[in-house]
């Protein structure tokens, strides 16, 4: 049963990102991930047993990393291709960090037993993720060395934010 329920919760986070990304850059339809997040995050909601640990979690998590994310792109350093923006990130970018947080809640505790593989596998995925969608066409990235160097110090102490965090209320 946890087997399934971690690929049906990395299922539902990916299903969402790639409505996100390719709802803006491919279809013209940047709701299109919008309401896919929703579905998914009501969809885990409902099935979750700690409801109160997820909401916990993923405000721990999605505050963080939408303000990082913001003060990337005030700053220039990198930026959205796309028209519609709640401030200076797409509106979607909310559900996805929301989304992304759905992980942490139940499938990156795998990492509290390995701390640093944790913090270098965090440290070289998150960034590439970003990296990634330059060629999908979803950002644009104007200063390479600042972006690859924010990127992985930010997704490492996120995970040893975390990884703290999970230590301390498990």
């Amino acid at each position: 049963m946890q087997k399934l329920k971690v690929f049906l919760v990395l299922t539902g986070y990916q299903i969402t990102w790639l409505a996100c990304v390719f709802g803006e850059t491919k279809f013209s339809y940047p709701m299109l991930g919008i309401w896919v997040g929703i579905i998914f995050l009501l969809t885990y909601f409902y099935f979750n047993n700690n409801k109160q640990k997820f909401i916990k979690i993923s405000l721990l998590i999605s505050v963080p990393g939408y303000i990082f994310d913001t003060f990337l792109v005030y700053f220039q350093i990198y930026d959205f291709e796309n028209i519609d923006k709640l401030g200076t990130l797409p509106f979607w970018m909310i559900i996805l960090w929301l989304s992304f947080s759905t992980l942490f809640d139940e499938i990156l505790t795998f990492f509290k037993n390995y701390k640093i593989l944790g913090i270098i596998l965090s440290g070289i995925l998150g960034p590439l993720t970003y990296y990634l969608g330059e060629p999908i066409g979803v950002i644009k990235i104007h200063n390479f060395q600042v972006f690859i160097i924010s990127m992985i110090l930010f997704w490492m102490i996120l995970m040893i934010y975390y990884l703290n965090y999970v230590v301390k209320t498990d």
